[in-house]
């Protein structure tokens, strides 16, 4: 049995400021830190064979927080722009609340959570998934059927788009899913990548 780890980056400074970040490469808040080194307390048992990770500041000092909590900053760690977050376009570095105001909250909620239409200039999450699961597929899975142990430190979009395909989510019931900054996700594996149980430490 193979076991993947999800984590997504604990809150950016952006987060904080509730800006849409997507591929601008901001760092950790203070919060976000704490959130990685309180990450790390929950993975103390853990022996992880290798960690994968986006290109993006705020998953690698997530990880790194939380690697060296747990004393294995010295495993082999493989970064990749295809666990990059979904790339936000026009969005990237606007407010939340005052883009909802401009364009109004059912609009910027299709944005957000919807499946396929893209922000103005950015990624829809069939677009993110449409990089994170080829990745998957080809870098991350044969360890985890060969049986090791590994972490994804990554972000809220890329993470959802693996969890839809690991969980079978539709494009209905992704709309509502929410992965939360800072909370291990741990996925058993069995035989042929089959998802055995998961759940948040």
């Amino acid at each position: 049995m193979g076991r993947i780890v999800l984590l997504r980056h604990g809150e950016s400074q952006w987060n904080l400021e509730n800006r849409f970040t997507g591929w601008v490469d901001v760092p950790l808040s203070a919060k976000g830190e704490e959130e990685a080194r309180a990450a790390g307390g929950k993975l103390q048992s853990y022996r992880f064979d290798r960690a994968f990770t986006s290109v993006l500041m705020r998953a690698n000092e997530t990880l790194r927080i939380v690697l060296e909590a747990i004393g294995q900053a010295s495993i082999p760690i493989e970064k990749d722009q295809a666990l990059n977050e979904r790339m936000y376009g026009d969005l990237q570095g606007l407010n939340k609340s005052e883009t909802a105001k401009q364009y109004g909250e059912q609009q910027v909620k299709i944005w957000r959570r919807s499946y396929d239409i893209r922000p103005p200039g950015g990624e829809s999450l069939k677009d993110t998934a449409e990089r994170v699961l080829p990745y998957y597929e080809r870098r991350i899975k044969p360890s985890v059927v060969a049986g090791d142990t590994i972490i994804i430190a990554a972000h809220g979009n890329s993470l959802r788009a693996l969890v839809m395909h690991l969980d079978q989510l539709s494009k209905e019931q992704v709309l509502e899913l929410n992965i939360p900054t800072g909370a291990p996700l741990v996925y058993n594996i069995g035989e042929g990548g089959k998802v055995l149980d998961h759940r948040y430490l």
